[in-house]
């Protein structure tokens, strides 16, 4: 599970960097246009990514399909509401209102599903405790 907490924490730390940059580049440009996608760049992929990442160097569960799945829906979902909000929110590219709205959709979905599996692993017995 080891690998689990590495790989969170540095995409952890890969959206801390976007997260900053975005801030910094607001304070400078003095628009609050990307303030939703900083916020949620910063909880959901730093903040969130961090706290997991730590779960897994603290604890092992025993089932390791559940944790596999777990950290894939952590990282596909971070990046997939995330950029789906950038796309949605600022309209970068000429997409198709569909096509954006389901990408928003479908990362926010995934996301959730992982915050599912992860009250699922709080509750499943660790190594620690067999």
């Amino acid at each position: 599970m080891n690998q689990y907490s590495k790989m969170l924490l540095r995409f952890s730390a890969i959206f801390a960097v976007i997260g900053a940059f975005i801030g910094s580049h607001m304070a400078g440009a003095g628009s609050p246009a990307f303030k939703t996608v900083h916020a949620h760049i910063l909880v959901v992929g730093w903040l969130t990514l961090f706290a997991w990442a730590v779960y897994y160097k603290i604890f092992t569960p025993v089932k390791t399909i559940i944790a596999t799945l777990h950290v894939l829906t952590a990282i596909i979902g971070a990046i997939g509401l995330t950029t789906g909000m950038w796309l949605y929110y600022l309209r970068p590219f000429d997409l198709a209102d569909g096509f954006v709205t389901v990408f928003f959709i479908v990362g926010g979905s995934i996301m959730l599903l992982s915050f599912v599996l992860f009250v699922v692993l709080t509750f499943m017995r660790t190594d620690e405790e067999t």
